[in-house]
């Protein structure tokens, strides 16, 4: 009688499998190796996901901008940056990478360049202030990004040939589990532990350690058991993206959905400025990131099944309530903020307005993806998809102009201006087709 390897016993614990070999739509080449291909993926992503946390253009770095002095145009551009450069080149190099039999070095090449990135971020950190400080570390999130997206692209392909179709889920949501616990500690230690008045090398520190953790999943993940795959078919994505452009004009619905979407990046926009007004109300009280990074990660863990039901009935719906919760907060931060409210001054109250949009904007995330799904067909999806998320990198990057305004008159009347987008967007939105099944 054989006994059961330690990995796969484990592995049945975790997935519930009484067979550790069944295998649905892999190849049959990586069958025996389906339980440690699972715990080199899920050991190699969790390390990607708390370096992200690490190095999170919406809290970490507006917060070591303000640190640094960097001008309010540069906390504008951090969010569009970190995800358009995820983006855009994903369409780039998605042809050439379907080329290669055995793609898991391109994701290990895209984790080392991530962690040399955030390495130098924490020199730059260490050694500059000001202005130069925080163009040399826009920078380097440019390249962060393009190397997060090299991750991106190439991590779909290699769980789909190791790990089979009905775990995935499993994998990836314990991943995310165990990471959201990770930046919950995180929070509790700026909070609870560390000194509320450290100087810059608590932020070298969070961004080496970034850089360790992509550089840890990077070893990780060379032990992944990849089979050969197809490298055939690979399209040039951005062609096909250019050719279904035409849908904007033929497609009144899209058109209208892309001009929403648009509008709902004021949401997406305003978590810096919060951090920074936050920041100014705390004198740099290191407890008050921790209390925003609390909220922020309660608040899609919170508000995820709400959102969830609401959108089955009406992705509409859940996009135009969400954007009007982002607004409204929006305006009752600036006008506290404008009255110089002590109840702003107190950081748990502020943390309060913090998860409020962190809910939100998790309620637009959801409803706008499920609202693209429901509307499009089988034939037009993956043409309104790319044409969706060219535009909408383009128009990132443009929105996040507006930290010039900050520079002249604040971070409140950043938000003062994402908020009135916000309730524009709530608007617009409720203007569009109702495409949801009635429940």
């Amino acid at each position: 009688m054989s006994k059961t390897h330690p990995i796969e016993g484990l592995y049945d614990l975790v997935t519930g499998d009484e067979d550790a070999r069944v295998c649905k739509d892999i190849p049959s080449a990586s069958c025996n190796d389906q339980p440690r291909n699972f715990f080199v993926y899920l050991g190699a992503n969790l390390m990607s996901k708390v370096a992200d946390e690490l190095s999170s253009a919406k809290l970490i770095l507006p917060w070591l901008f303000g640190y640094l002095g960097a001008p309010g145009l540069l906390v504008g551009l951090l969010v569009p940056i970190r995800e358009a450069g995820v983006l855009l080149p994903q369409l780039a190099v998605a042809a050439y990478i379907r080329r290669l039999p055995l793609r898991k070095g391109v994701w290990i090449l895209g984790s080392v360049l991530s962690a040399l990135a955030l390495a130098l971020m924490a020199v730059a950190a260490l050694t500059l202030e000001g202005a130069l400080a925080g163009w040399t570390i826009i920078a380097l999130l440019v390249v962060f990004s393009l190397a997060r997206g090299l991750c991106s692209v190439s991590a779909k392909d290699v769980l789909g040939k190791t790990v089979s179709k009905s775990r995935r889920g499993n994998l990836m949501g314990l991943s995310a589990g165990v990471a959201g616990l990770a930046t919950l500690a995180l929070g509790l230690y700026l909070q609870f532990v560390a000194d509320a008045h450290a100087d810059i090398l608590i932020f070298v520190a969070l961004l080496l350690g970034g850089a360790l953790c992509f550089l840890l999943g990077a070893l990780v993940f060379r032990s992944i058991r990849e089979q050969p795959g197809a490298t055939e078919g690979g399209g040039n994505a951005i062609a096909t993206a250019l050719e279904s452009i035409g849908l904007l004009r033929s497609d009144a619905d899209f058109r209208r959905f892309v001009i929403a979407r648009s509008a709902l990046l004021s949401v997406a926009l305003a978590p810096p400025f919060y951090v920074l007004l936050a920041q100014a109300q705390s004198g740099g009280d290191l407890s008050g990131l921790g209390l925003l990074i609390i909220a922020n990660g309660i608040a899609g863990s919170l508000s995820a099944p709400l959102w969830g039901r609401l959108g089955d009935r009406s992705a509409r719906l859940a996009m135009a309530l969400a954007a009007a919760l982002a607004g409204a907060t929006g305006l009752l931060t600036w006008a506290l903020a404008t009255s110089a409210s002590p109840l702003l001054a107190d950081p748990l109250a502020f943390a309060g307005l913090f998860l409020v949009l962190g809910i939100a904007h998790a309620g637009v995330r959801l409803g706008r993806k499920v609202y693209l799904v429901d509307m499009a067909t089988s034939e037009t999806r993956a043409a309104m998809v790319a044409v969706s998320n060219t535009v909408i990198g383009v128009v990132m990057l443009a929105g996040g102009l507006i930290g010039v305004l900050g520079d002249h008159y604040g971070a409140a009347s950043v938000i003062l201006v994402l908020a009135l987008g916000a309730l524009f967007a709530a608007l617009y939105v409720m203007r569009l087709r109702e495409v949801s099944e009635p429940g």
